[in-house]
């Protein structure tokens, strides 16, 4: 048996490449994505959208830039909202993400499933407290 970390760093990867596929189509990054989705669900500078998103790209810098893509693309309004074309966008994208996210549990039960985030959890609530 392969131990945890292997499989989170495989599973890592193949999520990734998978969202790489799915966010093609609109030349999109996972990034991207996740920007536009903050955006939808209602930050409304590049820095409200920084702040939403630190937990996952710490390191990474700000995305502004991203927001600023958007804004190139017309899918984000000068006050930070969606345009039309962007809550179009935003509907199609999150559908093949939604699509993705459905691939990846499927055999798995809502069971499975709360326990393995249970046991992810308490594994990290373990290493932090080292």
């Amino acid at each position: 048996m392969k131990p945890l970390g292997w499989w989170l760093r495989h599973l890592h990867e193949l999520l990734e490449s998978s969202m790489t596929r799915a966010l093609d189509a609109e030349s999109l990054t996972r990034r991207h994505w996740q920007v536009l989705n903050t955006i939808a669900l209602g930050a409304r500078t590049p820095e409200q959208v920084d702040t939403a998103m630190a937990p996952f790209v710490a390191g990474e810098g700000s995305m502004a830039p991203k927001v600023a893509d958007l804004r190139a693309r017309g899918w984000v309004a000068a006050d930070g909202t969606l345009t039309a074309d962007g809550r179009e966008a935003h509907a199609r994208v999150e559908e093949r993400i939604k699509e993705l996210r459905a691939r990846s549990m499927e055999g798995i039960g809502d069971d499975d499933y709360r326990t393995t985030l249970r046991t992810l959890e308490r594994c990290a609530a373990n290493l932090e407290a080292a």
